[in-house]
């Protein structure tokens, strides 16, 4: 209870319930919305962390993670593992008791999530639409989007 963190479980060697045939099943239905309704504390961030892992061009290379879990056993999605890059996006931190604060906070992530990614402005796969949208947050600030 308490470590919501996939890599950190994993390397750490605690208790983990293996979940992972869930990317298999999902990544199979290509459903363009997914949404996943569980009830508070029953793994719904530990399991978009595991899927973010194991998407995650961060995370290629990362063959421990994974060896020995359902997913791990078909050639297949071993050769997709970290091929794909993942922006993840959890409110699971965003606990302040005020709406401002809130505001804040969230800006202040989705600007961390700018800067973990503008690398993406130099992939070639990336259409001139989307780098334009990415520039256009570039050029924004948080200071810009203050009431």
């Amino acid at each position: 209870i308490g470590n919501q963190d996939f890599e950190s479980m994993r390397m750490a060697d605690d208790f983990y319930i293996d979940k992972t045939s869930f990317i298999k099943e999902w990544w199979e239905n290509r459903d363009s919305v997914t949404l996943i309704t569980r009830p508070r504390r029953f793994g719904k961030t530990l399991m978009l962390s595991t899927v973010e892992k194991f998407f995650s061009i961060h995370y290629a290379g990362r063959a421990e993670l994974f060896e020995g879990l359902s997913i791990w056993q078909q050639e297949e999605y071993r050769q997709l593992q970290g091929t794909y890059p993942v922006i993840s996006v959890s409110f699971a931190q965003v606990k302040e008791i005020c709406y401002e604060d809130a505001i804040w906070k969230i800006q202040e992530m989705i600007s961390s999530l700018y800067e973990q990614n503008s690398f993406l402005l130099e992939e070639k796969h990336i259409d001139n639409q989307a780098k334009e949208i990415l520039q256009k947050i570039n050029y924004y600030r948080l200071s810009d989007f203050e009431q």
